[in-house]
C-alpha cells in the first residue's frame, strides 16, 4: 500500500504533446497496459539523462545515439514488462527495429525517434507484440492520454505517479506536466526509473538540458529504496514552445515550479516504494560540502538496521548514530553532531539529549511520514534525502518478480 500518495488529479494538457498506451502483450495481464507512444510538435526540444549502469540497456544506447544525431525527436516509444538489457546485439538491433517501424510510418528518420524500455532484465524484446500494436498505437494519439500514459510504464508500480503544474510569466500561463514510473531498484545516477516532462514554453536546448540536470539533482537523483541503479533509467524533459512564452535560465518562477514537479514525482516513487510502510526524509545539515551531506544521508538510508527499524517503528536511534559515523567523509567532530527525529532532539553535541524520553521517539516512529535531522556542525552546505523503510513485502516483491 502507498504511503499516502492517491492516483493523480486531473492532469493537463501540454499543446504540441499526444500520448497514447495500449496492452500489446508484452506483460500477461490483458487489463495492463504496456506500450506507449508519446508524439511530439516538430518545433519541440527535448532533454534527457540517463543512467550511470554500465549495463545499460539496448534502448537507452540507441536513445543516446540519436540524441548524439537529432536534437529535433518526434517520437518516444516506451514499453514495460521488459527491459531488454543483457540482450547484447540482438536486443540493440530490436530497438533499431522498434524506431525504424515508427519511422516509416511518420515518414520521419529513424533517429528522431527514441525507445525505452522497462521491465525484467535479459528478456528478449517481443518486437511482433509491439509492431501488431502500432497501429491502434497512432490511431489513439490524443492530448489528454497523459493518465493512461502514466500507467502504461508502471511495472511493479501499485499506482500511476504524475502531476500538472501551471505558473504565470509575464502575464501568460505556462504548463508543466510530467508522469514517472519507478517502485524499486531505485537509487541515484538514475534509478529504476522512467520520467517524462513536457511543457508548452519557449525553452533553448542548452538552457533545457541545464534545467533538466538541475530538477533531477535534486529530485531523483536525491532519492533511494535500496541502493540498486538499474539499467534502463532516464528522465526526459520536453519543450514543445506552443505557448510562446520564451524562458531563460535566470526565470526563477519556471525553475520553482519544475523542481516541484520533478520533486513530486521522485516523492511519489519512495511513497510507492515496493513493500513500503513509511515515508522517510533525511535531511543533512551543517556540512563542509554538498557531497559530505549527501553521503551521510545516502549512509543512513541504505542501512538495512535503520530501514528495518523504521519498518518495526524502533526508536532504536543508535543504528541512526552508527550510520552517521561510518559515513565516508573526513574530519568528522561527533562533538558537534546533533540528530533529530522530527521536532525530538536524541543527540545534542554527540551526546544523547538531557530531555530526550523513548515515548518522544516512539511518537516519531509512529508515524508514516518521518523526518531525520542531522546536524554536522562543520559547514553550511545541506542536503535532503528521501528514503522507505524495508519491510518483509519488499522481500516477497522482490523474490516472487518473475513468478
Amino acid at each position: 500500500m502507498a504511503v499516502g500518495l492517491e492516483k493523480p488529479g486531473p492532469l493537463k494538457a501540454i499543446s504540441g504533446i499526444r500520448l497514447s498506451a495500449v496492452h500489446s502483450g508484452i506483460k500477461s495481464d490483458a487489463d495492463k497496459k504496456d506500450l506507449v507512444l508519446i508524439e511530439l510538435s516538430s518545433s519541440s526540444s527535448l532533454a534527457a539523462v540517463f543512467t550511470s549502469n554500465k549495463f545499460c540497456a539496448a534502448p537507452v544506447v540507441v536513445a543516446k545515439e540519436h540524441l548524439a544525431i537529432q536534437d529535433r525527436v518526434r517520437y518516444l516509444l516506451i514499453n514495460s514488462g521488459n527491459a531488454n538489457a543483457g540482450t547484447g546485439e540482438a536486443g540493440y538491433r530490436d530497438a533499431l527495429q522498434c524506431c525504424d517501424e515508427i519511422a516509416q510510418r511518420s515518414a520521419i528518420q529513424r533517429v528522431s525517434v527514441l525507445p525505452f524500455s522497462t521491465g525484467v532484465i535479459a528478456a528478449r524484446l517481443p518486437v511482433s507484440n509491439i509492431f501488431q500494436s502500432l497501429p491502434l498505437l497512432f490511431e489513439q494519439l490524443d492530448k489528454d492520454r497523459w493518465l493512461e500514459a502514466a500507467q502504461g510504464i508502471m511495472t511493479t508500480d501499485t499506482l500511476p505517479k504524475a502531476i500538472s503544474e501551471q505558473v504565470d510569466i509575464a502575464g501568460k500561463t505556462v504548463t508543466i506536466t510530467g508522469i514517472a514510473k519507478g517502485s524499486g531498484m531505485i537509487k541515484p545516477d538514475m534509478a529504476t526509473l522512467l520520467a517524462f516532462v513536457g511543457t508548452d514554453a519557449v525553452l533553448d536546448r542548452i538552457v533545457l538540458q541545464d534545467m533538466n540536470k538541475q530538477a533531477v539533482d535534486c529530485s531523483f537523483n536525491s532519492i533511494t529504496v535500496d541502493g540498486d541503479t538499474s539499467t534502463n533509467d532516464a528522465c526526459v524533459l520536453i519543450a514543445t514552445g506552443e505557448s510562446g512564452v520564451v524562458i531563460d535560465k535566470d526565470n526563477q518562477g519556471f525553475v520553482s515550479a519544475l523542481k516541484r514537479v520533478y520533486q513530486y514525482l521522485a516523492q511519489s516513487i519512495i511513497r510507492d516504494a515496493e513493500g513500503a510502510t513509511k515515508f522517510v526524509e533525511i535531511e543533512v545539515q551543517g556540512a563542509n560540502s554538498l557531497a559530505e551531506a549527501r553521503e551521510v544521508g545516502y549512509t543512513i538510508a541504505h542501512s538495512p538496521l535503520v530501514k528495518t527499524a523504521l519498518f518495526a517503528s524502533d526508536p532504536n536511534w543508535g543504528r541512526i548514530l552508527a550510520a552517521i559515523g561510518r559515513a565516508k567523509i573526513e574530519n568528522l567532530d561527533i562533538s558537534r553532531v546533533d540528530l533529530f527525529l522530527g521536532p525530538t532532539c536524541l543527540l545534542r553535541s554527540g551526546v544523547p539529549d538531557k530531555a530526550y524520553r523513548e515515548e518522544l521517539g516512539q511518537i516519531e516512529m509512529d508515524k508514516e511520514d518521518i523526518k531525520i535531522t542531522v546536524n554536522l556542525g562543520q559547514g553550511d552546505r545541506s542536503a535532503t534525502i528521501w528514503t522507505s523503510d524495508l519491510s518483509y513485502d519488499y522481500v516477497k516483491i522482490n523474490a516472487e518478480y518473475r513468478s
